[in-house]
C-alpha cells in the first residue's frame, strides 16, 4: 500500500524558527499504524525524525498527536481509517503545548496544571488507626475517569486553550473530578472554590473536542459539567459564568426557549456598564450577520410541558449531586 505521509517539522537548532512540512512517500502493509509508519521513516529514511512512543499498545500515552488535524494516539490508529482518497496522511504535534523538536511536544505545561488541582487525596481529621476501606458502589462512578492515561490528547484539541492559557484545561480539571466524587477526601470545599474561579470550571465552552479526542472515553467536559453542579451547589454563585447558568436556565423556563436580549444583562447584571458596553461591539457583528435576536420575545407553544421537564432535570441533578455526595454513583 503506498502512502504520502506529510509531517509537520521542527528543528530548533534551524536558522528559521518556522516550522515546515515535509512529506514521506512509503510502501508500507495495510494493516499499518500511524505510529508504525513514523518508525518506518525514522528507521528507513529519515533518522532525524523525532517523535514519542513506549507502550504501542494505547496505555502509556506517549503517542498523542495531531492525525489529519485531530488528536489520537498514533499507535491505535491505523493508516487506512484516516488516509484521504489521495492515500494522504497528515501528522503533526499536538496543539496547545510548545514545539520541542518535530512530533515532540514541552509537557511541562501539561503538568504543571494537573498539579495545580492537587490530584491526591487530602483527608480530613486524625489518621486512622486501620486502613480507609471504600466499598465497590462508593468508587464505580471513578471508574470511567479513573481510566485517564495522561496523553494530552484532550488539551491539544480544547478550543479554549487556543485562545486563553489560563484555562486549566480538560485534563487537569477531569483529575480535579476524580478527587471531589471522592468519598475518602476531606477537602471539597475548598477545591471547588480553587476550581471556580477564573481560568476553571466556567471557561469550558462545551465543544465536545475533548471528549471526541480522548483514546480512553474520560469524556473531560462531561466531568467539568458535574463539577459545575457541584461547584452551585457548594454555593459558588457569584461569578459570571454560575450567573449565566442561572440565567440560562431561568429564561428557558419562563418561555420555553432562550432571550438571548436579557441573557447578558443578567450575567453581567443590569448595572454593570462597563460590562455591557464592551458587549456593543459583538452585538454590532451579530447584527451585520443579521443574527440578531427578536425584540419581542414570545412563550412557546406548550410552554409549561417545557416548564415540567426543566422541574424534572433539575431534581434529577439535585438528587444526584446528594447520591455522589454520599459516596453513591
Amino acid at each position: 500500500m503506498d502512502i504520502s505521509l506529510k509531517v509537520k517539522r521542527f528543528d530548533p537548532q534551524r536558522e528559521s524558527e518556522y516550522a515546515f512540512q515535509q512529506e514521506y512517500v512509503l510502501d508500507v502493509p495495510d494493516y499499518f499504524t500511524v505510529l508504525d509508519a513514523l518508525i518506518e521513516v525514522r528507521e528507513n529514511v529519515d533518522e532525524t525524525l523525532a517523535f514519542r512512543c513506549s507502550c504501542r499498545a494505547a496505555i502509556c500515552g506517549s503517542c498523542a498527536m495531531r492525525v489529519n488535524g485531530h488528536a489520537t494516539l498514533a499507535c491505535k490508529t491505523k493508516l487506512t481509517d484516516v488516509m484521504t482518497s489521495d492515500q494522504v496522511v497528515a501528522v503533526e504535534p499536538a496543539g496547545n503545548l510548545p514545539v520541542v523538536r518535530d512530533l515532540v511536544v514541552d509537557m511541562v505545561p501539561f503538568w504543571d496544571k494537573v498539579h495545580s488541582v492537587s490530584p491526591w487525596i487530602r483527608p480530613d481529621g486524625p489518621e486512622p488507626e486501620a486502613e480507609y476501606v471504600v466499598s465497590n458502589d462508593a468508587m464505580s462512578h471513578l471508574n470511567q475517569v479513573m481510566g485517564c492515561i495522561m496523553c494530552g490528547a484532550c488539551v491539544s484539541d480544547c478550543t479554549v486553550l487556543e485562545v486563553d492559557n489560563n484555562f486549566l484545561g480538560p485534563a487537569a480539571l477531569a483529575k480535579a473530578y476524580r478527587f471531589v466524587a471522592d468519598p475518602r477526601d476531606g477537602a471539597v470545599p475548598e477545591r471547588l472554590n480553587e476550581y471556580q474561579k477564573p481560568g476553571g470550571v466556567w471557561d469550558c465552552t462545551r465543544c465536545f473536542e475533548c471528549v471526541q479526542a480522548c483514546p480512553k472515553g474520560v469524556a473531560p467536559m462531561e466531568r467539568i459539567m458535574v463539577l459545575r453542579e457541584h461547584v452551585l451547589a457548594a454555593g459558588h454563585k457569584g461569578t459570571y459564568g454560575a450567573r449565566h447558568t442561572r440565567a440560562f436556565e431561568k429564561l428557558v423556563a419562563h418561555s420555553g426557549r432562550l432571550d438571548e436580549l436579557k441573557l447578558v444583562p443578567m450575567t453581567f447584571g443590569f448595572f454593570n456598564i462597563p460590562k455591557l458596553i464592551g458587549m456593543i461591539p459583538v452585538a454590532i457583528r451579530a447584527a451585520a450577520k443579521f443574527k440578531t435576536p427578536p425584540l419581542i420575545h414570545k412563550p412557546v407553544q406548550g410552554v409549561e410541558k417545557v416548564r415540567r421537564l426543566v422541574k424534572r432535570v433539575k431534581s434529577h441533578q439535585d438528587a444526584t449531586h446528594g447520591n455522589r455526595s454520599n459516596g453513591v454513583s
